[in-house]
């Protein structure tokens, strides 16, 4: 059975828990962990970019001089992509970037990620985060304590906004609630600090 210590703001250890090997004992896949990320980046892309080809620009039917003769370069429309105000040679159209993956590589790429959290010493779980007025001096008092000093990601069980209102004008700190979790963030934070309740719920959605 795998367990993990529980701290308290204070940075003090306050018991332990029990998690579940379906969710913290996965192998390290790093090929699916890399699709997953992949995917949930390209669908974040609007794709709604867009130029004009040398056909779609307006103007540039006649042919600016004759052929020979005037000691110029031989042009053919002052739409051509060499002159200004032309065409784009490669023009960006509206374009789908969306990747389907299942959602059970979803699932797996996540307790796979979280894995390798846990098994690097990444992940600490707090009893509670009791931030009362909701400033950033609270939290960063939190972190000092935790030993934190890299980037953080903190997952909470609900919603709590003073939490997040007292987190977001720290650098390289992010907060989520444990249902919008998602693989990117656990990734690209170095620390994982995870209340208890969000830790239970985390078990009970992914085992």
């Amino acid at each position: 059975m795998l367990k993990v210590d529980i701290f308290d703001m204070k940075g003090k250890k306050s018991g332990s828990l029990d998690l579940k090997e379906e969710v913290f004992g996965q192998e390290y896949n790093e090929a699916l962990i890399h699709q997953v990320i992949v995917a949930q980046l390209a669908n974040k892309r609007q794709g709604t970019k867009s130029a004009l080809t040398r056909a779609e620009v307006r103007g540039g039917g006649a042919k600016p001089w004759r052929q020979k003769g005037t000691g110029r370069a031989r042009q053919g429309s002052i739409r051509s992509p060499q002159w200004t105000k032309g065409g784009v040679v490669f023009a960006p159209k509206p374009r789908d970037y969306s990747k389907k993956v299942n959602k059970k590589m979803k699932d797996l790429a996540l307790c796979s990620a979280l894995s390798k959290k846990l098994s690097d010493d990444n992940i600490i779980v707090v009893k509670d985060l009791d931030i009362k007025e909701g400033k950033t001096k609270e939290v960063a008092k939190v972190l000092e304590n935790l030993k934190v000093s890299s980037s953080a990601l903190i997952v909470l069980d609900g919603e709590n906004l003073n939490v997040v209102r007292a987190s977001r004008n720290i650098p390289k700190v992010l907060t989520t609630d444990v249902k919008l979790i998602n693989l990117y963030d656990l990734v690209k934070c170095n620390k994982c600090i995870i209340t208890v309740d969000a830790m239970k719920s985390l078990m009970e959605a992914y085992a």
